[in-house]
């Protein structure tokens, strides 16, 4: 039985090393011309990030591994570190649903609570599910459902917004389970990979001072 179901783009993950991560964040914020905030720490994933918001409710973060077990014991943990040992670069694309129940459904597993620790105390509180998948296939995304009211697009100001991802897979799209339920479809690029691995190439995003390209 094949369940439908809304899912729109919520944010796209770069990673970068521990000790990169400052660097990168202030280069992708001048060249999108967004300030980036300090997210906080993952706690059940060694990780951390930085976010910046972009338009139409959607955000970008960068992200690094921490000196922790659970950066070697849990998927995004490991998913990241991996990442970061390649050199860094896009990681994945994530995708928000109201219910992600339907989700479970499709993977067969039920998925995890997740929570991010800010700065200020607060936490950001999710349920997420597929990050096990994404490096396994790089250009699949993973889902979440959003448990907080919060969101990491509203924290800063927002003035650029997503305009292409570039994503080499060579699986045919039409195989691709959740390309009917979501709504952003207008912005991915499929590209056949030719001497690349699989996953995001680049993501275009519309700035201020025009079209700008990151990868």
């Amino acid at each position: 039985m094949r369940h439908y179901f809304l899912m729109r783009l919520d944010h796209v993950s770069y990673v970068a090393s521990h000790d990169q991560i400052s660097d990168v964040v202030q280069r992708i914020g001048s060249q999108i011309g967004t300030a980036f905030v300090d997210g906080g720490i993952h706690p059940q994933f060694g990780t951390r990030n930085f976010t910046a918001p972009l338009l139409n409710g959607q955000y970008i973060e960068v992200v690094c591994a921490l000196d922790h077990p659970a950066a070697e014991k849990t998927p995004f943990g490991q998913a990241v570190t991996k990442k970061a040992a390649e050199g860094g670069g896009w990681l994945t694309w994530v995708f928000s649903t109201e219910s992600i129940e339907p989700i479970e459904v499709q993977f067969g597993r039920a998925s995890i609570e997740g929570h991010r620790r800010r700065p200020n105390g607060k936490d950001l509180t999710w349920k997420q599910i597929g990050v096990a998948d994404i490096v396994k296939n790089p250009y699949q995304p993973f889902f979440i459902e959003w448990l907080s009211e919060e969101h990491p697009s509203s924290d800063g100001v927002a003035v650029s917004k997503l305009h292409t991802i570039n994503i080499e897979k060579t699986e045919a799209s039409s195989e691709l389970w959740w390309i009917k339920n979501i709504t952003d479809l207008g912005i991915v690029n499929w590209i056949e990979p030719v001497s690349m691995p699989e996953g995001i190439l680049s993501v275009e995003f519309l700035a201020p001072s025009g079209v700008v390209v990151i990868d």
